[in-house]
């Protein structure tokens, strides 16, 4: 899973990356991209909201996409701050699509 220090945790640091990053438009998810200069390992955040679904339905979302950014951890540039959106069709995609879907953003908007 992604460490603490791969985590965006503040709502400012949300914000600025919804409001001014490069954005990649799924069927099942928005992904925002910003490239910093700093040098520091990639920060990912999530947002899957109640349209989504249900609690245990959000949280399997949230794993998903959690599992996916690990996986593609190594290969996200240095500094690069990630905010993926669930759209309400995420919950019932299977996994592959989800994952072909955030990697193919992730390189359309140069992070990877």
């Amino acid at each position: 899973m992604l460490t603490r220090g791969n985590r965006i945790t503040r709502g400012t640091d949300y914000r600025a990356v919804v409001r001014g990053g490069a954005r990649c438009a799924g069927s099942h998810t928005v992904t925002h991209v910003v490239s910093t200069s700093e040098h520091r390992p990639p920060r990912f955040g999530f947002i899957v909201s109640k349209h989504v679904g249900g609690a245990v339905v959000r949280n399997t979302v949230r794993r998903r996409l959690k599992a996916i950014c690990a996986e593609a951890l190594p290969d996200v540039r240095l500094g690069a701050d990630v905010v993926i959106r669930a759209l309400p069709t995420a919950a019932t995609a299977d996994f592959s699509s989800l994952r072909a879907e955030v990697i193919r953003c992730l390189e359309r908007k140069a992070a990877l």
